[in-house]
Order: structure tokens, then C-alpha cells, then sequence
């Protein structure tokens, strides 16, 4: 079980963590008492459309008890990639984790449109999205191999295998998944481990006063009449307001990014009496996630 300073000591790099998903990494390693390396391009407040700094998440890991070193590196120029691992390794002296979140988004990633009705700009996330978790984890490598240890983690999902996006960002994190995968091969013999993290449903907040709008991902799943299943992916855009210091929706929207069918099972899952062992899915404190203490009924699958 993992302790309240399980990472005092360790050293760790996030990159593109001035915010989202990679401010969050960084937050939790330092929550944990690593020292982070927090990387991006945002420097100065306001200079981007979306708030957070590398500054501000470093000062933020400090706040929660890690130690935030912020640097500004543009993952698409080697160079700069090459003296922030430089730098690393003269301050620390070692490296334990690299979390490769740096991607680079185009702004009509989102908009409707085949990849020929795209600019060829939008090949950019190859080159920080794929090419750059390699150049990192190239001079990771170079650290970790000789002290025998560290994580290289890749940031994907179920994008990696079904169409999300576009051609251009599947690719990419098909590709972020295999080249976890080789790296892992390469890397085992020398106690070094490389995954690919599969991030699951994530919520974005922009904040202005006792405004605030979100963005939160979500996988629906249906029964059809026939019995097949309709699944679909998609966003919720909510517009929040403050009362009396509680934050309540006032708006909610919905964005559906994709959706098909597929088959039903030949057994569906809850007709099967051992997967009901632990109760029953309910929308009441009858269901499962309100147990206390928690417990599992099932017997353990042993091959």
C-alpha cells in the first residue's frame, strides 16, 4: 500500500503538464513527495486560450507537499528536449519516471471533416505525440538503464483501437501503444519498465469568477429491440454558476464523437449468477458503491 511520501526521493518528468491531464499526473507524484520536472510552453498567464502554467502547476506540487520544478520546453525541438534531461540528470542525478503526456492538439481536431478536408498541418501530432514520447524516452533510457530502474509511461486510451478524432490522432495513439509495448521488450532486461497508461473518463474546467464551463467524456452503452448493443462515445459541455458557494449546471449539452452497434453476447454478463454475487447495479443506496466496508463475494478466477 502505497504511503503518504511512497515517492520521497524519486525524481519524475511529466511533460505537457501545465494542464489537464498532465497538470493532474504531476500533481498526484507530488502529492506522493517526488520532486517533478513539469514541462510545456505556457509560461505567462493569459498567453494561452486555456488557463494554467508550468509555473503554476509547479507551485502547486509544492503546495501539496512534492517539489515542482518548472521548465519551459517546446517537445518538438530536440534540442531544448535534450537539455531538459541534461539538466535533470546534473541537479538529481537520477530519473525514476517519465510520463510522456505532450501532445500537440490542432485547434478543428474536434470538427467535423474527413482527413483531406484537413490541413496537412494537422501531421504536427505526429511530431509531438509520437516522435517526441521516442526523443524522451530516448534520453530517459540513457539515465535509467545504467541505475537498473524506472517507468516510462505513455498517455492513450481506447482511441489507440477505435476511430476517434481522425485518421491522424488514432494513429497516434496506436502508435504511443506499440512503441510502449517494444520499449517494454528492449527495456526488461534492464529493470526498466515501460506501459501505456489507458486514461479513462477526464473532466476539463475553465473557471472565470463563479462561472465556469467543463467538459466531461463519456461512453454510453444500449440495448436495442433486437438485441444488439449501440454504443457511443461523446462529450458533455456543461456551463456551471456559483450560488451561495456551491457550484450547480445551469446548462448541459451534449457532443456525440462517435457510435455503432455490436452483437450481444451469448451469455450476457448479468445473467450469469456469480458476477451478481456482489449485488445488483442500482440507482438507489441498494447498489454496490455504497457498501461499507467494501467487499468482494466472487471467488478469485485462478487459470
Amino acid at each position: 500500500m502505497a504511503t503518504e511520501k511512497s515517492l520521497a526521493g524519486a525524481v519524475a518528468v511529466v511533460t505537457g503538464a501545465s494542464r489537464g491531464i498532465g497538470k493532474g499526473i504531476a500533481l498526484a507524484l507530488g502529492e506522493r513527495g517526488a520532486t517533478v520536472y513539469v514541462t510545456g510552453r505556457t509560461v505567462a498567464p493569459g498567453t494561452h486560450s486555456l488557463p494554467g502554467t508550468v509555473g503554476e502547476t509547479a507551485a502547486e506540487v509544492d503546495r501539496r507537499g512534492g517539489t515542482g520544478v518548472a521548465v519551459q520546453v517546446d517537445h518538438g525541438d530536440d534540442e531544448q528536449v535534450a537539455a531538459l534531461f541534461a539538466r535533470v540528470f546534473r541537479d538529481e542525478g537520477r530519473l525514476d519516471i517519465l510520463v510522456n503526456n505532450a501532445f500537440a492538439l490542432p485547434e478543428d481536431l474536434t470538427e467535423p471533416g474527413s482527413f483531406w478536408e484537413k490541413p496537412l498541418s494537422n501531421w504536427q501530432m505526429v511530431d509531438v505525440g509520437v516522435r517526441s514520447n521516442f526523443v524522451a524516452a530516448w534520453h530517459a533510457a540513457t539515465i535509467m538503464v545504467p541505475q537498473r530502474s524506472g517507468l516510462i509511461v505513455a498517455i492513450s486510451g481506447y482511441v489507440g483501437v477505435t476511430y476517434t478524432y481522425g485518421v491522424v490522432f488514432g494513429t497516434c495513439k496506436s502508435a504511443a501503444d506499440r512503441m510502449a509495448r517494444d520499449m517494454a521488450v528492449e527495456l526488461k532486461p534492464h529493470g526498466v519498465a515501460s506501459v501505456s497508461l489507458w486514461q479513462g473518463l477526464n473532466l476539463t474546467c475553465d473557471i472565470d469568477g463563479d462561472t465556469a464551463h467543463a467538459e466531461t467524456y463519456y461512453l454510453f452503452v444500449g440495448r436495442n429491440r433486437d438485441d444488439s448493443n449501440w454504443l457511443a462515445g461523446g462529450r458533455y459541455l456543461d456551463r456551471l454558476e456559483r450560488r451561495n458557494g456551491e457550484w450547480r449546471i445551469s446548462l448541459r449539452t451534449n457532443v456525440i464523437e462517435w457510435s455503432g452497434t455490436a452483437p450481444s453476447l451469448d451469455i450476457p454478463f448479468a445473467d450469469v449468477p456469480d458476477l451478481q454475487l456482489n449485488g445488483a447495479p442500482s440507482r438507489s443506496l441498494a447498489d454496490p458503491s455504497y457498501q461499507r466496508p467494501l467487499t468482494n463475494k466472487r471467488q478469485p478466477c485462478v487459470p
